[in-house]
């Protein structure tokens, strides 16, 4: 299985949303950090693509976790690593392609993932990785917009650490 990086995209996320839903391919838009002697933050990173039918969560996953694969008919999802780092997965079933990128507190910004491709995260070292993610479509336990499997469905995939 051949790994490529998500096309890093430069504009607005709203417009990078468009992008990823129409090539079918998971984007990621770098985050700049806002500095000043009182401290650091990540401003407006999901402005012009919140909507009243999605919802905005938080989770944490423990080191030496894998939480893959699971996938969408609708919704696409918004995933910023904002504790920790983590590898965020992407494999395209019908094509073949697959994507891999580490995000966090040394490389901020949003990864979109637009529906179907499947997706998943490993924390990344040894420490807690905190995701805040939006998704399009809020969850709806009557009727899930998700299809899961377990991490070794697609032989080739580089879980573990790459040395390089």
């Amino acid at each position: 299985m051949q790994i490529h990086s998500p096309k890093r995209y430069e504009g607005p996320i709203a417009d990078a949303y468009a992008e990823a839903t129409s090539q079918t391919a998971p984007l990621f838009v770098p985050a700049v950090h806002f500095t000043d002697d009182r401290g650091w933050s990540l401003m407006n990173q999901l402005q012009g693509v919140m909507s009243a039918e999605g919802q905005l969560n938080f989770s944490v996953q423990y080191p030496g976790v894998i939480k893959a694969w699971h996938r969408h008919r609708k919704q696409t999802d918004f995933w910023m690593c904002l504790l920790g780092h983590i590898k965020v997965g992407v494999f395209d079933q019908d094509s073949g392609n697959a994507w891999s990128l580490v995000i966090g507190e040394k490389r901020p910004g949003v990864v979109v993932i637009p529906p179907p491709l499947w997706h998943g995260a490993a924390t990344v070292g040894d420490t807690q990785a905190g995701l805040l993610y939006y998704v399009t479509h809020a969850y709806d336990a009557a009727e899930p917009d998700e299809e899961r499997t377990t991490p070794d469905a697609f032989p080739g995939f580089p879980w573990q650490v790459e040395h390089r």
